[in-house]
């Protein structure tokens, strides 16, 4: 007797730690690991234990068994919901690991709002600034800026990356914010060298025959120094920041999720798209910490400018490979100050700086249009003044890459800006953009009309107010731009005040029209002339479906008039779309049956009269409590569903 109640025991042991967070997690389809497996079956029993001790009455225990073990499960299933929330499963650091992270990730919250409150800025995080008042806007500039620079290295480089936000922000942040660019102090040279020595495996007077360790310039992410190789040739290292990775993604998350609570809270961070805004920063800076993608970078400019013996008048740095990894690049020194450096003093006249200008527009326009991997931070401080008078493109960690399709449609664009043809432009808009449900076509281009007479008449002078309007024009119509395709357009607007700097009064609409119908130049350059070949294939193409076009339009109309004309349409073809209303329906069908047993336990446990099963308890008593059970998981299973899905 005493060996088969220890089985049994045993058993329903068993029982409680093992089928109770199967069945719970079959209900709530969620896959958790062992030890949330074993802590969940002890909820269970708990469960069954406490509700033994509430039910006293040994008739109404045995009746009531299924409401027993349904709370049980009850229990079982709420702990391994809440437990979902908190430490998500499929994690690989495990939930010791993730509460680390939260209570860090908590600590550097508490910061960057001690940060915000010191320069006045907490009313803006919450979405409660006057943002509608000109000189409250003018005020803040200076306090955001320090502010960034005060929140390290990631909120410096989010600063850098506005102040090319022309579109976005007004001339006061971009004026405040670009001093950013300038003001990051250094790293402390034994940290540098450590880094070195660990990425090297050896002292960097070991790897160079002469090493600087007095930085070249410092940035919020890496730091260059000069040196020189054994074979007696001048190079840059490029050394990242020690300890830098995991305070920026930090950071980064940070920022995300600030970007999220703010897209809820302000109007204007909705109308600034400050999500697309953040997370297109978070994957840039991401790029910039491997410092391999800044190397195949180099080399598929470099190889797409060998092609054509592009680099006259521009230069771009070659990679040694060999001594280049993720943390440390080495580049060819390009001898030159950067064109943020100026001072009035560079030699040069001012043809030879127009010439210098003009080169540098066309390297841009040819990566952009013909290479399709382009510089995205043409600033001052990228682009040097060689001693032997070409221009020198640096820091290729920040690019972007178009593909055969966005870079035809911006040929397109360009040609339609260049005849001054608003039906074109249009048109090459909405092959560039994503293009919404329902948009009035007449309306955007008379729009765009607008805005070429009132940028490309002859006598106009545009400047970098252009992108400024194209940007405003676009939101206004509800187009959403393609980051790739913004990404185009900020480059272009950095580079006009890159232009305008290295050669006072330099025109770039119309210094892109003179390269666009200089055959030679765009021949040479694989530039916007060679888009002949494109368009002879596109007009081709169009003539072919021309004419096929009467013999359709004949079958069309005939089949009108005769009534025989038809549309097939395919309701759900996508299985993404029957994916989804099968989800809606089931959890329809769910919530229904949820409130149909909660209703009818209410009204079988109010219900008076009923035979009696013992003589303390009612048939409809116990019904009701099992539908009473029975509803509760069915509502906690939808809750589940319905909070994991907004997570």
């Amino acid at each position: 007797m005493t060996i088969a109640i220890a089985v049994a025991a045993a058993a329903s042991f068993t029982l409680f730690l093992v089928v109770y967070p199967v069945i719970a997690r079959r209900l709530l389809g969620v896959r958790v690991g062992g030890v949330r497996t074993l802590l969940t079956g002890g909820v269970a029993l708990g469960g069954i234990l406490l509700f033994s001790t509430v039910i006293r009455t040994p008739d109404r225990r045995g009746l009531l068994m299924g409401v027993q073990m349904g709370c049980a499960l009850l229990l079982a299933m709420g702990f391994l919901a809440v437990s979902e929330m908190v430490v998500p499963s499929g994690s690989t650091s495990g939930w010791l690991r993730a509460v680390r992270s939260r209570a860090v990730r908590a600590r550097r919250y508490s910061q960057i709002s001690g940060i915000a409150l010191r320069h006045g800025l907490r009313p803006y995080l919450r979405g409660r600034g006057r943002a509608g008042r000109e000189p409250g806007i003018a005020r803040l500039a200076r306090p955001l800026r320090q502010a960034l620079e005060e929140g390290g290295p990631t909120f410096v480089k989010l600063g850098q990356v506005l102040s090319t936000r022309h579109d976005l922000l007004p001339v006061e942040f971009i004026q405040e914010l670009s001093r950013l660019q300038y003001q990051v102090p250094p790293e402390h040279p034994d940290r540098i060298a450590a880094q070195l020595r660990e990425s090297f495996g050896k002292p960097p007077e070991d790897v160079f025959a002469d090493f600087d360790h007095e930085p070249l310039a410092a940035a919020s992410i890496a730091q260059v120094h000069l040196a020189r190789l054994h074979s007696g040739g001048a190079v840059v290292v490029k050394v990242q920041r020690p300890g830098v990775r995991a305070n920026v993604e930090r950071d980064l998350d940070i920022i995300c999720r600030m970007a999220r609570v703010l897209d809820r809270r302000a109007r204007w961070a909705r109308t600034l798209g400050i999500i697309d805004l953040a997370e297109g920063f978070a994957g840039s800076v991401r790029e910039e910490l491997d410092f391999r993608v800044e190397a195949r970078n180099l080399a598929t400019v470099r190889a797409a400018w060998a092609q054509r013996d592009a680099g006259s008048w521009v230069a771009i740095p070659d990679t040694c490979e060999d001594l280049s990894g993720e943390l440390v690049l080495v580049l060819e020194q390009l001898p030159g100050k950067p064109i943020s450096a100026d001072d009035g003093r560079l030699g040069g006249s001012a043809e030879e700086r127009a010439e210098l200008a003009r080169s540098l527009l066309g390297s841009l326009l040819t990566q952009v249009l013909v290479d399709g991997t382009f510089h995205a931070d043409p600033h001052p401080g990228n682009i040097l003044l060689l001693d032997d008078g070409r221009v020198g493109l640096v820091d290729f960690g920040s690019v972007g890459r178009l593909d055969g399709q966005i870079r035809a449609a911006l040929r397109r664009f360009l040609m339609a800006v260049h005849h001054a043809d608003s039906a074109a432009l249009r048109d090459a808009l909405l092959d560039l953009v994503a293009r919404p449900e329902e948009i009035d076509e007449q309306e955007l281009e008379r729009s765009l009309g607008r805005f070429m007479a009132r940028h490309f008449t002859p006598g106009s002078a545009p400047d970098v107010k252009v992108f400024v309007d194209l940007f405003q024009l676009v939101s206004l119509h509800g187009l959403g731009i393609p980051p790739e395709v913004a990404a185009v357009f900020r480059a272009l607007a950095t580079l006009e005040g890159t232009l305008t700097r290295l050669a006072p009064g330099f025109d770039i609409v119309a210094e892109s029209r003179s390269w666009a119908a200089a055959d030679k130049r765009a021949g040479s350059m694989g530039g916007f002339a060679s888009v002949g070949a494109p368009l002879e294939s596109e007009l081709y193409s169009a003539l072919s479906a021309l004419r096929r076009l009467p013999r359709r339009m004949d079958r069309v109309t005939s089949a009108l008039e005769e009534g025989r004309l038809g549309v097939n349409v395919r309701v759900f073809a996508d299985s993404r779309d029957r994916r989804y209303i099968r989800a809606l329906v089931h959890e329809i069908l769910l919530t229904i049956l949820a409130a149909t047993t909660g209703l009818m336990s209410v009204i079988l446990l109010h219900a008076h009269g009923g035979p009696m099963v013992t003589a303390s308890i009612r048939l409809f008593e116990v019904i009701g409590y099992h539908l009473m059970v029975f509803s509760g998981v069915l509502c906690l299973r939808i809750l589940f569903v319905i909070f994991r899905a907004q997570r």
